[in-house]
């Protein structure tokens, strides 16, 4: 189940996304999560937390997906 998650910007930073839209309690934890590779976007491994997401970009992480809109 992908779970939408509307922004009201131009685009999110990953880090950021992770947090609003619940797949990390904080912001240390979505670090951790993405430099042990346990992030992907679009169906890859993403390793950088200033990867800038932008509608229609799929986040995936700890077996939950969010989508960017």
């Amino acid at each position: 189940m992908i779970f939408l998650t509307k922004i009201s910007t131009e685009f999110i930073r990953l880090e950021q996304f992770l947090k609003f839209c619940g797949l990390a309690d904080t912001g240390g934890q979505a670090k951790l999560m993405i430099k042990a590779g346990e992030v992907m976007v679009n169906g890859e491994t993403e390793l950088r937390r200033g990867r800038k997401l932008y509608p229609g970009d799929v986040v995936e992480a700890d077996g939950r997906s969010a989508e960017v809109e």
